[in-house]
């Protein structure tokens, strides 16, 4: 109910743009094109936990990228899920793809997106499941491009798990570790050779993707990539993002 009031209310009174402040807009067209004006990149956390499946980002999570993703996910930006979703589609794409880009070739099959779920009590404080709300905004670009793609909301956290703010990675990988499963029956969903991609709006340390990556394979999904929103900038060894904000091509690795 909670969710509902906040979309009506964000079209009757139109928010200043979570980006930059901008008057009366939701998102304006400046922050809008920072998170769709490039290709999704590879992006590797450091140090890399073991079971990561390839991971593709939008952009860095810095300034309007940043305020846009706390906007719809603390908030209750609710209409930032278009924009934050067609970007998440470009890196779902290129997971999917193996990396390739936009009319290189297409998915090649079903596709299922599997959301990293939040804590429930973070679900109800918040009044929804921004990833899970994503992933359904990223499947509607895709399937609008003639992509068979569905979201498969299948995981679900078996134990309670500490907030991951403040952890390093080695204690968010033993925070995370064991924590999130599939019930058997979801095995349904991938038997006829559907891939999985699995997809969260943002990734830092990857130990909650590498979680999702292990409890997906024990039953049997085939986990082809992962896709997020945003990774949060390196200053070690990484590329310009350039002026969209986007992940640029440094030497080495990304993140």
């Amino acid at each position: 109910m909670r969710g509902w009031w906040q979309e009506i209310a964000g079209l009757v009174f139109p928010a200043d743009c979570s980006g930059c402040g901008a008057a009366r807009r939701v998102l304006c067209e400046e922050c809008r094109e920072e998170l769709s004006a490039r290709s999704a990149r590879r992006a590797w956390p450091d140090p890399v936990p073991a079971g990561l499946p390839p991971v593709y980002a939008a952009a860095w999570y810095a300034d309007a990228v940043r305020s846009v993703l706390l906007a719809h996910k603390e908030r209750g930006a609710l209409a930032l899920a278009e924009a934050l979703g067609g970007a998440l589609a470009d890196a779902v794409y290129r997971a999917g793809t193996g990396g390739a880009g936009r009319g290189a070739r297409g998915l090649g099959g079903p596709l299922l997106l599997v959301p990293v779920p939040s804590a429930r009590r973070a679900v109800a404080r918040r009044g929804h499941d921004p990833v899970r709300r994503l992933a359904m905004a990223a499947a509607g670009v895709l399937r609008r491009s003639g992509a068979e793609v569905r979201v498969a909301p299948v995981l679900r956290q078996r134990r309670a798990v500490a907030d991951q703010v403040g952890l390093d990675g080695r204690a968010r990988r033993a925070n995370v570790a064991g924590a999130l499963a599939v019930p058997t029956g979801a095995a349904r969903l991938w038997a006829g050779g559907a891939a999985v991609v699995l997809v969260d709006d943002l990734m830092t340390t990857g130990a909650s993707l590498a979680e999702a990556a292990r409890a997906v394979g024990e039953v049997g999904g085939r986990v082809v990539g992962a896709a997020v929103v945003a990774v949060p900038p390196r200053e070690a060894g990484r590329g310009s993002p350039g002026r969209a904000g986007r992940p640029g091509r440094p030497s080495a690795r990304p993140w």
